[in-house]
């Protein structure tokens, strides 16, 4: 009886919830806007699936997960900077992770109500700059943040750091 009675008040905030998780980006909301048909054409059909419809990879499908070289990975849509290299960590998930964004606007993190039931720290990262959904960031990781942003590969670019070379005197 209990069980039906919560259900009977929660069930039209799932609704909300479940209906708002889906909204597209709209084009006053990030500095580079295009609709989901110009994206799809220009993105490879496995990052569209992810980037513009919100899927995810398949976990270890991606090569970034063992990437471990220096670099800075980049928004595979619109090439702004997300993470860099020194921030990644082997979360053992399949999915490269990093402790926290390249900067505190780099990334923005909106309610995930399908994980509401669970992980209630669990937010999706999106690019700030073009609205790219990138994956999730959940509150198990590492020390100093406590955080791990999970993200697909496919929605990432990785730029390798340019060896620094000495002037000659």
């Amino acid at each position: 009886k209990a069980a039906r009675r919560a259900f009977g008040v929660l069930w039209p905030l799932g609704l909300f919830f479940i209906g708002s998780r889906q909204k597209p980006v709209r084009e006053n909301e990030v500095e580079v806007y295009k609709s989901p048909e110009e994206w799809k054409r220009e993105l490879p059909p496995e990052a569209a699936k992810v980037i513009v419809d919100r899927g995810t990879e398949y976990a270890f499908s991606s090569d970034l997960y063992t990437e471990q070289r220096a670099g800075e990975y980049e928004c595979r849509a619109c090439g702004a900077a997300l993470y860099i290299s020194e921030d990644k960590f082997d979360s053992g998930t399949g999915w490269p992770s990093f402790t926290k964004a390249v900067s505190a606007n780099a990334v923005k993190k909106t309610l995930q109500p399908i994980y509401l039931l669970g992980d209630l720290s669990c937010r999706e990262v999106r690019c700030t700059r073009c609205g790219a959904h990138l994956g999730h960031v959940f509150g198990d990781g590492p020390a100093p943040t406590g955080k791990r942003h999970c993200i697909n590969g496919v929605s990432l670019s990785f730029v390798p750091k340019q060896a620094e070379t000495k002037a000659e005197l």
